[in-house]
């Protein structure tokens, strides 16, 4: 018999709403250092892993961000996310979702590209201690999405093969990461991307936020 799906779980744009408060982090760190960088352009990153998302914008800008400044960049988005934390909420349906699955013995992983104080400003959100559940964060894996070692790394943690894990995430980096680890890839439209670009990315099926992927969990996690 085919062992039941574990799930992992993107944090930021998919269980909390925090993107545009992310964004709004990234653009008061770059603006410090006199890097005009228009905030659509940081929103298309969000979920790529900080230093590759400095590096991506770079690429595309022409505005030249060194290795130091990438490291001063760093630290002054954690601590404009920090400024930003009574903003941070769970989606609608999160915390049932995780409760739900937990009731239901599924195993679930969160996997973020965030560090882990960017993760428990999340987390308290939600209602998580990060020592009462299975976590991975960036400060775990040597890449960040899109490459899979996030998703690798969860699904070492749950114990189980990474092809029998469904990744739910809102970016099309998500999507892009778990197709190259032979994860099958969920997607929300809570971080800004539409159904389409999800689609393209790897998704198999996309939902509305967690509320709607609770109210049609049948169709991802059938019962063994």
């Amino acid at each position: 018999m085919r062992p039941q799906t574990s799930f992992i779980f993107d944090l930021d744009g998919t269980l909390t709403d925090s993107v545009y408060q992310n964004v709004a982090a990234w653009k008061e760190a770059l603006d410090s250092e006199n890097i005009p960088l228009a905030m659509w352009r940081i929103h298309r990153k969000i979920g790529m892993s900080g230093g590759l998302m400095l590096k991506t914008l770079s690429r595309e800008t022409g505005v030249e961000i060194t290795d130091e400044q990438g490291r001063i960049l760093s630290k002054k988005h954690a601590a404009a996310y920090e400024a930003l934390k009574s903003q941070i909420t769970a989606l609608p349906g999160s915390v049932e979702l995780l409760k739900t699955l937990t009731h239901e013995n599924i195993q679930w992983c969160i996997a973020t590209s965030g560090g882990v104080s960017t993760a428990k400003i999340n987390l308290k959100a939600l209602g998580l201690d990060i020592n009462d559940i299975n976590i991975i964060t960036r400060d775990d894996v040597k890449y960040g999405k899109p490459d899979p070692d996030l998703f690798l790394a969860a699904a070492q943690k749950l114990k189980v093969p990474i092809e029998d894990c469904l990744v739910v995430g809102d970016a099309i980096w998500d999507m892009l990461a778990a197709r190259r680890c032979k994860a099958t890839g969920v997607g929300l439209l809570s971080g800004g991307y539409d159904i389409s670009e999800l689609e393209r990315a790897g998704a198999l099926r996309v939902y509305e936020d967690p509320q709607d992927l609770l109210q049609h969990l049948e169709e991802i996690a059938p019962r063994p």
